[in-house]
């Protein structure tokens, strides 16, 4: 029975006492209870068996969502039933472990695909392999190979051979442009050609193998002709921009190259370098800045007035001196890194910023007066005196024509009359300003009667007048001869 009376003071917690149960009397003997009859078990063999083909059913299908079909190949490597980070990652280690046997050499050595950098794309392939042939798509199963290219490290492949194989290698020397400083010009020297593996060759041998399913290749270890990367031809092209360049180079104000750079200034700015196989210029901003330094000096100047001889229309009958504008440099502070960039592009023309400030001209008209009666000739300019000499003119049977001329031509040294019939011949007669028909100013060495007349109608001049009247009339200057 179950006591549930509780004594006082006792536990809170209930407490229960079990008592055995008797089987009832019959008088003296006890009553036996009935066996109990065993409950017959339920078999659930088939539940279970469906539950697990079920759960493998669900399981599969789900890996189908994310593996690669059966008989996927990368690069004839098979990657079936992966992930593409395993299949990316079998692939990677079936490259690394493949190994090459050099043959045709000493002691038979051998190179991993691992000390070759040997690699491939193998993470997008892995994932066009899923994208294109995923397992839970039974029509993309046993697919045509996925093709990859296989390569080697430019730089370790080549490090590793030559290691184990350096009498099969010389380097190949490329064609370069140097400047010559005797000609001051930029040359072209020579390629040469070199021995190595064939790296190539050894690719595809390699590509090969692991497309049948080899681990490994043997491929020749014997040198093979290798060829520079910078050809005669690029370099000789190269040298001929170069020296274009040399014509050109320097800073301008608009069309005029104001500050020249002479070619062997200009070396020590450029180097050629190779790249990949190419010939490039790099240029020195440090030794550009040192020109760009002194350009205010060679460049900004004071406005210069031209100066010249008009007649009395107007009209230029010579320049004494042409005119310059006047200049001030502008900014200059990135001059020497803008010219460095232009130079590396082939540009040897840099413009310089620069404010110009007009110049004027200043016009002066010059005239000759020859006074018959006095014997002299006088030089005006502007109407202002700037010479006068005693001369001889025509004799009374010979004179000296009168009127207004102007000077057509000049004549430094010439023989006068000295043909048949003339009735006098005088040589090397200097300093001739013809300003009518036969008639000229010109020095004389044969008589310094000066101040009568003398001439066969020329005006006789001193040497030294004869010269300046040759040398500051030009054509078209006016002479009046009068009495």
């Amino acid at each position: 029975m179950t006591d549930l009376i509780e004594a006082p003071g006792a536990a809170t917690a209930q407490t229960t006492t079990v008592t055995e149960a008797l089987p009832p009397n019959d008088g003296e003997r006890p009553l036996q209870w009935a066996p109990n009859e065993p409950q017959p078990k339920k078999h659930r063999v088939g539940l279970w068996v469906g539950l697990g083909v079920g759960a493998l059913v669900l399981a599969a299908g789900a890996a189908s969502t994310i593996l690669i079909a059966p008989g996927t190949t990368i690069a004839g490597i098979p990657v079936g039933g992966l992930t593409p980070g395993a299949a990316a990652e079998v692939v990677n280690s079936r490259l690394a472990d493949i190994e090459v046997s050099l043959t045709d050499v000493n002691g038979d050595p051998v190179v991993t695909g691992a000390d070759l950098g040997a690699s491939i794309d193998a993470t997008t392939l892995a994932d066009e392999a899923f994208a294109s042939h995923p397992m839970w798509n039974v029509t993309t199963w046993m697919p045509e190979p996925i093709a990859g290219e296989i390569t080697l490290d430019p730089e370790a492949a080549p490090s590793a051979l030559r290691a184990l194989v350096p009498a099969s290698y010389e380097d190949p020397v490329n064609a370069s442009v140097v400047f010559d400083t005797a000609s001051s010009a930029y040359v072209a020297t020579p390629a040469a050609t070199g021995t190595g593996i064939d790296l190539d060759g050894l690719t595809a041998a390699i590509s090969s193998a692991i497309a049948d399913g080899d681990s490994g290749v043997s491929f020749s270890g014997a040198p093979t002709e290798t060829t520079p990367a910078v050809t005669d031809e690029t370099a000789a092209s190269t040298a001929e921009t170069m020296n274009s360049m040399l014509g050109q180079i320097g800073f301008y104000v608009g069309d005029e190259r104001t500050v020249a750079i002479k070619p062997e200034v200009a070396a020590t700015w450029l180097e050629v370098v190779p790249d990949d196989g190419e010939l490039h210029v790099v240029a020195d901003e440090t030794e550009i800045q040192a020109v760009v330094d002194t350009l205010p000096g060679l460049v900004n100047r004071d406005a210069v007035d031209a100066r010249a001889v008009v007649n009395s229309n107007g009209e230029v009958l010579r320049e004494l001196n042409a005119g310059a504008s006047g200049r001030e440099l502008g900014d200059i502070s990135n001059a020497a890194s803008d010219f460095a960039a232009q130079l590396e592009n082939g540009n040897a023309v840099y413009e310089l910023d620069v404010s110009e400030t007009a110049f004027e001209t200043a016009t002066v008209v010059r005239r000759i007066d020859l006074n018959l009666s006095t014997q002299r000739a006088t030089a005006y300019e502007n109407d202002q005196v700037v010479n006068s000499w005693a001369i001889s003119s025509g004799l009374p049977g010979t004179p000296t024509p009168t009127g207004n001329f102007s000077v057509f031509g000049h004549t430094a040294m010439q023989d006068m009359g000295c043909f048949e019939g003339a009735p006098y011949c005088t040589e090397n007669v200097p300093w001739s300003t013809w300003f009518a028909p036969n008639i000229a100013f010109h020095g004389t060495y044969w008589h310094s009667n000066f101040g009568s007349q003398m001439s066969h109608g020329c005006v006789n001049m001193p040497i030294s007048a004869a010269k300046y009247i040759y040398e500051w009339a030009p054509v078209g200057t006016a002479v009046s001869v009068h009495w």
